[in-house]
């Protein structure tokens, strides 16, 4: 799936946005890959890392940003029940994790 300016996969939103903020943190790939959604199941939402560069925002762990330097695909490491890769084009987005309310407070939406 190909997309201009907004594309959601599972619990994810990825918008296209003009800058990443100066107060947002690199962050470390894992395994080759950065992970925009973990999953208690396994079926993790990832970039390639060597497309992308990956940073947390600084005060809100539902937001992160990503800059795609060469183009590649938005995947769910699932092999049943899937959600369909989406292709990134070069350029910078943000995204938002979905959240829950729970009596303690919002948190991360889970499976």
């Amino acid at each position: 799936m190909n997309f201009r300016n907004c594309a959601a996969q599972g619990d994810l939103l990825i918008t296209r946005i003009d800058a990443i903020p100066a107060t947002a943190t690199a962050a470390t790939p894992e395994n080759g890959v950065h992970v925009l959604a973990h999953s208690e199941t396994g079926h993790h939402h990832v970039v390639d890392a060597g497309a992308v560069d990956y940073f947390n925002a600084a005060n809100d762990s539902f937001v992160s940003y990503l800059r795609v330097n060469q183009p590649t695909d938005l995947r769910h490491l699932r092999s049943f029940d899937t959600h369909a890769p989406i292709h990134v084009d070069p350029g910078v987005y943000r995204i938002n994790r979905q959240r829950e309310y729970t009596p303690e407070g919002f948190r991360r939406a889970q499976d």
